[in-house]
């Protein structure tokens, strides 16, 4: 416990904690979380070209945070998971739009 405290209340943690490279990603979740919340909803109401926009963005900043020095791994995690919320988004958007009305 006494370990966990003294790294809780080191400088660089203070650091980090009050940091762009923190409160970044973390503001950022919201979007990942969003999508994945949508994935009950009826898929007619989602928009290919803004789910297309978003794959393209998470992919660009899932390497763009591997890149940046220190590697910020949180903004990775963020923009991973959101690649695999806006792909699946985008599978539920073609099999609406584009196999659901073939069967029919």
């Amino acid at each position: 416990m006494n370990r966990i405290k003294k790294l809780l209340s080191s400088k660089e943690t203070r650091d980090y904690l009050t940091s762009t490279h923190f409160w970044g990603p973390v503001a950022n979740w919201g979007i990942p979380i969003a999508a994945i919340a949508d994935i009950r909803n009826d898929p007619k109401y989602i928009s290919g070209k803004m789910t297309f926009a978003l794959c393209l963005y998470s992919a660009m900043f899932m390497r763009f945070s591997l890149k940046v020095e220190p590697r910020n791994l949180l903004l990775f995690a963020c923009h991973f998971v959101n690649e695999g919320a806006q792909l699946t988004q985008g599978f539920r958007f073609i099999k609406y739009h584009f196999t659901h009305k073939k069967e029919e």
